[in-house]
């Protein structure tokens, strides 16, 4: 059985279980009816995931994989901050009228500082660092500036990664100041788990451990039934994913470079509200 949906019962039980409610407590997220949008949390979760054994796409719902990483480029690869440069509608709520999210997200990807091997923005930093200082323990992005939080459609939710090379493997952590876990989790984990896997491909290493960070890792309260009815189907083996082995430039990747098969999963879940 997926090792991902284990571990993603385990957490929403022990969030069900043994969470804080923030119910009755003062809470900016509201229902699209203007109700407060509460929820029962936990602090500091940790998941890893060893992307050696499988790949952590959860059976108990389908995860969209290839929409999961065109949001992925979209941010990291075109470092783009509008909404038209998306195939997806997903970030439709927090655009402007012209289809822009502020300084959020991919335009954080694209500001350039200056390195010591040059003026370069965060990404080409990183595939910089993995090819010529592998045993840097400076390898990682920030994308939440504060100087810029005041113009940003909605702060980030992950906001950091930590690159590690140990042997030939490439590890990465990231973290996430605050995850839907219904809506988000399995998204996000496939989303970076597959930038492991690019930037290992393209920096000539092998993909190892995605480690997942959550500060507060929080199912809403609409979404108490639906987690109890999801952590309770049958669970089948992870999907194999694949990346086009001939790509060795991060700027070639499309989500169609992504190979999905033998993805066994339970029905969709639709229609799951979403609190803003």
């Amino acid at each position: 059985m997926s090792k991902a949906d284990q571990l993603f019962v385990n957490m929403c039980q022990s969030i069900l279980d043994d969470g804080f409610s923030t119910e009755g407590q003062t809470v900016r997220a509201k229902w699209p009816d203007g109700s407060p949008a509460y929820t029962i949390k936990r602090f500091g979760v940790v998941n890893r995931y060893d992307l050696q054994e499988e790949f952590p796409a959860l059976t108990l719902r389908p995860t969209a994989i290839k929409s999961a990483v065109d949001e992925l480029l979209w941010i990291w690869q075109k470092k783009s901050n509008n909404i038209k440069d998306l195939s997806s509608h997903i970030w439709d709520e927090w655009a402007d009228e012209n289809g822009s999210i502020g300084k959020a997200y991919g335009y954080q990807m694209g500001v350039k500082y200056k390195f010591a091997q040059g003026e370069m923005d965060q990404v080409d930093n990183v595939i910089w660092q993995l090819k010529n200082t592998p045993y840097s323990r400076r390898i990682m992005t920030n994308i939440y500036n504060f100087s810029d939080l005041s113009e940003m459609g909605l702060e980030p939710c992950a906001y950091s990664v930590t690159f590690n090379v140990t042997g030939n493997r490439l590890n990465a952590i990231l973290n996430q100041r605050s995850q839907d876990i219904l809506a988000a989790n399995n998204w996000n984990v496939v989303q970076y788990s597959v930038l492991v896997m690019m930037m290992a491909q393209v920096c000539g290493y092998e993909p190892g451990e995605l480690v997942h960070v959550i500060a507060d890792a929080h199912i809403y309260d609409k979404h108490i039934p639906i987690i109890e009815e999801m952590i309770s189907r049958p669970q089948f083996p992870a999907p194999k994913v694949t990346l086009d082995p001939d790509i060795k430039d991060f700027y070639e990747f499309t989500k169609d470079s992504i190979k999905v098969e033998d993805y066994e999963k339970n029905p969709q879940i639709k229609d799951i509200p979403i609190a803003i």
